[in-house]
């Protein structure tokens, strides 16, 4: 069992080593770290991380900036990880951050260590302990910020 966590040199702060901290803090599972330019890029790295590094689960960690043209690059790398994700049949976990989802800096860096962090566990739970998730379901939960919680009758 082997994790992959592809992250970006675009990104404005080091998600690969939040990755990897929480990763370490809660389980020994291996991990591979692979590093390419910018989100465009993170489908074909998931793929490779999965068929040529034996990954059985690939979290990519990209950031956004807040053009249109941002926002278009974002709309085709989620397509790309969903082709990924259809081509190995497996999860790839993609924690995005959002330069427009915060209203200051300080904000923004909080945002994306919780989500990180959130999400590694999530990737963790999908391996070892999907009934965990399962527990889950209808609660509302939201990585990066409080969770928003059920709607109940």
């Amino acid at each position: 069992m082997k994790i992959g966590i592809v992250d970006t040199t675009f990104s404005r702060i080091n998600m690969g080593k939040i990755a990897i901290d929480e990763l370490k803090r809660i389980s020994s599972i291996p991990y591979e770290r692979y590093t390419v330019p910018g989100i465009k890029d993170l489908p074909v790295a998931a793929k490779k991380m999965i068929e040529e590094r034996g990954c059985d689960i690939v979290i990519t960690l990209g950031w956004v900036g807040k053009t249109q043209k941002d926002m278009f690059s974002y709309i085709a790398l989620s397509i790309g990880l969903i082709m990924t994700q259809l081509m190995t049949n497996k999860h790839i976990i993609d924690v995005t951050i959002h330069e427009d989802e915060a209203e200051d800096e300080k904000e923004l860096l909080q945002v994306a260590e919780n989500r990180v962090r959130e999400h590694v566990r999530n990737a963790v739970d999908l391996l070892i302990n999907p009934k965990k998730l399962q527990k889950l379901a209808g609660t509302g939960q939201r990585q990066g910020y409080p969770d928003v919680g059920a709607i109940l009758k």
